[in-house]
């Protein structure tokens, strides 16, 4: 079979997430026809090695592509091929693997190794163009004690504004309605004396784009000058602020450029500038030499500051970082225990986040059907609440007033008004 079918499959971080789109949209004008099923002719993983888990996952992706297209070309790219090739190669039959610092010629690598016929198609395959991930900047400086990511993506860099609203330009002009700003450190942004917050401010002057929403900022970030941007209303009022620890003791040990005080007048400053924004957050349990005072400070502070959405995930060794040498390593039965009463403190924040919301009216852009024939649509709010709604009308794409009636599984169901 020589159709010319790619089989594009992303792990990981929002920054990924852009880059695949990228390499969909080079394919597509390449003329492939880029399908996220499991059957093609050429297999990409677009890798991620935050932690070991991540690195299971893509090694089971692998072999079951593999399995699945015993003739096709499987190429593994991304920050996991970056760190350990030998590993990738070590599980037979990968017939490319591409780090990032080779990720740009991804589309010319791969049909240097085997080019078969294109299918001509006029637009990306199963595309719904509502939300589009548009790269800033990539590699970081800090070099926290449990982190791989300086290893694997490099120091700092940003792209020239010029060459970042065009992108942004051409997503709008493709029917997005959403764009994403992304990049290891988006709050970091500089280029030639250019800061995010000039950066921002020239997106929302050049490009007609109806949403802009930033995917993650450190609490040192966080200025009057930057919030005072949120008065424009198409900025998403949804903050990630990375926690991963309510300890001082262990920030300290994380190698974090912030304490827990520092962390708390950022969410306050964030609530007092910007009504009704939402603050997500990762925490970390389990790390090297964590005591129950420490878990339990975290605990406490994660109440208190009432989160929308916790992402809990247990610590994990990384090579070559400098965690991995530290005393003191839990066991994974701590680890899995701790977890397990993060998550539960999730849920229930969760919900009191929403619950805030019940009987108001909010603007969803709606995603995409649920299932297939349901006639339930699911989207988010601006400030990233998952709605649910039951319509006739096809909803994907649009951008509606909806007015939030009752919480339903991980959301909230919406009335379209």
């Amino acid at each position: 079979m020589n159709t010319g079918r790619v089989a594009l499959h992303t792990l990981g971080c929002k920054l990924n997430q852009a880059v695949s789109e990228l390499l969909a949209r080079q394919l597509s004008q390449a003329g492939y026809q880029v399908t996220d099923g499991d059957k093609a002719d050429i297999c990409v993983l677009n890798t991620c090695t935050v932690t070991h888990i991540a690195d299971r996952k893509a090694r089971r992706w692998l072999r079951l592509m593999r399995r699945e297209n015993p003739e096709a070309l499987i190429v593994a790219t991304g920050c996991y091929a970056e760190r350990a090739p030998k590993e990738i190669e070590q599980l037979g039959a990968i017939d490319l693997i591409v780090g990032n610092q080779d990720k740009a010629q991804l589309l010319e690598l791969i049909e240097t190794k085997k080019a078969p016929s294109p299918v001509l198609v006029g637009s990306l395959s199963g595309s719904s163009r509502v939300r589009a991930m548009v790269k800033v900047q990539d590699g970081c400086d800090d070099f926290c004690a449990y982190c791989i990511v300086p290893l694997v993506r490099g120091r700092e860099h940003s792209l020239p504004p010029p060459e970042i609203i065009k992108e942004v330009k051409e997503r709008v002009g493709d029917g997005y309605r959403e764009i994403v700003l992304t990049g290891t450190k988006v709050g970091c942004y500089r280029f030639d004396g250019i800061g995010l917050k000039e950066l921002i401010e020239a997106i929302l002057r050049e490009a007609n784009v109806e949403r802009l929403r930033l995917s993650s900022l450190q609490p040192g970030e966080i200025s009057p000058e930057l919030l005072s941007l949120w008065k424009d209303r198409r900025l998403c009022r949804h903050f990630h602020l990375a926690l991963q620890s309510g300890s001082d003791r262990v920030l300290e040990w994380m190698r974090r450029r912030y304490s827990v005080s520092s962390y708390r007048q950022a969410v306050a400053s964030i609530r007092g500038m910007v009504p009704d924004a939402a603050i997500s957050t990762d925490v970390m349990v389990g790390f090297p030499g964590e005591s129950e005072d420490d878990f339990t400070e975290t605990y406490r502070f994660c109440e208190e500051m009432g989160f929308a959405r916790i992402h809990v995930f247990p610590y994990s060794s990384r090579p070559g970082t400098l965690a991995a040498r530290l005393p003191q390593p839990l066991t994974e039965a701590a680890k899995a225990e701790r977890s397990e009463k993060m998550l539960g403190l999730a849920h229930q924040s969760a919900h009191k986040f929403q619950e805030q919301f019940l009987g108001r009216d909010l603007e969803v852009l709606w995603e995409k059907e649920v299932t297939p024939g349901s006639g339930i649509y699911s989207g988010l709010t601006g400030n990233y609440l998952r709605v649910f709604t039951r319509s006739q009308e096809p909803l994907t794409n649009k951008l509606l007033p909806v007015r939030l009636v009752g919480l339903y599984q991980e959301g909230m169901w919406g009335e379209v008004t």
